[in-house]
């Protein structure tokens, strides 16, 4: 086996289904058709979904057909593999919303021209009652309720929506929709993943191999998400992004090596000898080059040295215009300052953020703008606001 596909067999590789037929299919130099699903339930996509995006352009780089799938339709039903309550529905007008720079976010990584790009709104949306009946003869609701998050739900007397039982079963008519060989996704989706395998051979097609990669922890050491504000959108700022990841835990470096950047492993061990700080500096550096360029994350790094070290605030920054009287949590938010509301007011409890000019906190979280001034948002972002 060449080191290229060892890389995609065990570079942040939790678990792979149908290994040995994808193993003998790669060597073959058979074309293969990779395809990813994400859903639009939030307007950025993140460094923890772009964990099997970055495995995703591992096979494009190798020559195979890859296939990103916006889950437009998906995202009305709401996936639930890593909920303990019932996900909220979006209506038609937050998910059109939402999914408007998908596609775009996902060029940071990929060759979009060589890429097949897929709304499974196609083939969902014109489905009958009698498909999906055929279709749901191939799962029972006992295989459902044992997942752990739904049986600790119903253990606790929580509400199991039947919305939400269909969710697995239209994921995997994805793979049918667009004849996969392989499907990458997160642990936390090993149920919907084996779903494409049953209803692709229902169909006469050959499983798919499954891929699956870890879960990665958001800053505040929770599970990386939206919802909870503690997560690193591709659609940062250079500064910000490097800023992100510096105020990240020491322990959760090497993890972020393997799993966010393709610095080879080797390479890696050897930063990781090093001075913790040092070795976090290389991991956003690496980061940031990824999504922007060398030159770009070179002077994100010079830029924190001399704010940092200096304990200055920076000659450049994200400079925002806002109304007098606006809520300094909505400024923040639209300009992706922070990710969401919920990560403005624990930044706020936590009393980090400040006027970067005089260091005063501010101690609401309903403050709002009256007059210019430069924001520092915990460790390492700053953003000028003028009216």
């Amino acid at each position: 086996m060449n080191n290229d596909l060892k890389d995609i067999l065990t570079r942040g590789v939790a678990e792979i289904i149908g290994r040995e037929d994808l193993l003998k299919k790669l060597e073959s130099g058979i074309k293969l058709r990779v395809k990813l699903g994400i859903d639009p339930t939030s307007p950025d996509l993140h460094i923890g979904r772009a964990v099997p995006l970055l495995k995703l352009r591992d096979f494009q780089q190798l020559g195979h057909q890859v296939v990103f799938i916006v889950g437009d339709f998906t995202a009305v039903i709401g996936d639930t593999s890593d909920k303990e309550a019932e996900r909220p529905r979006l209506s038609q007008e937050e998910i059109k919303e939402n999914m408007k720079t998908y596609f775009d976010q996902a060029g940071k990584l990929l060759d979009l021209s060589r890429a097949e790009l897929r709304y499974n709104s196609e083939w969902l949306e014109p489905l009958t009652y009698r498909e999906i009946g055929e279709q749901a003869d191939q799962f029972s609701v006992a295989d459902f309720i044992a997942r752990d998050n739904i049986k600790r739900r119903l253990d606790s007397g929580k509400r199991v929506s039947l919305r939400e039982m269909l969710y697995p079963m239209m994921q995997g008519y994805d793979s049918v929709a667009v004849e996969a060989d392989v499907e990458l996704g997160g642990t936390d989706q090993r149920f919907n993943l084996l779903a494409g395998r049953a209803l692709q051979e229902e169909y006469g097609q050959h499983p798919q191999g499954i891929i699956m990669n870890p879960l990665i922890e958001g800053l505040d050491g929770r599970k990386m998400s939206s919802s909870w504000g503690n997560t690193i959108p591709l659609t940062a700022s250079p500064a910000d992004m490097y800023g992100k990841i510096m105020s990240m835990k020491d322990a959760q470096v090497p993890v972020y090596f393997e799993l966010c950047t393709r610095v080879p492993l080797e390479e890696v061990a050897e930063v990781l000898k090093g001075h913790p700080k040092e070795a976090k500096m290389r991991l956003a550096k690496e980061v940031v080059a990824l999504y922007y360029d060398r030159e770009v994350s070179e002077q994100s790094r010079e830029e924190f040295v001399n704010t940092f070290s200096n304990k200055g605030i920076p000659a450049e920054m994200l400079e925002i215009l806002a109304e007098k009287g606006q809520k300094l949590s909505d400024v923040l938010v639209s300009g992706a300052v922070v990710s969401s509301k919920t990560e403005w007011r624990r930044l706020v409890s936590e009393g980090a953020v400040k006027n970067a000019e005089s260091g005063t906190p501010i101690d609401s979280g309903d403050a709002t703008v009256e007059v210019p001034l430069v924001l520092r948002v915990g460790k390492h972002r700053f953003v000028r606001i003028n009216l």
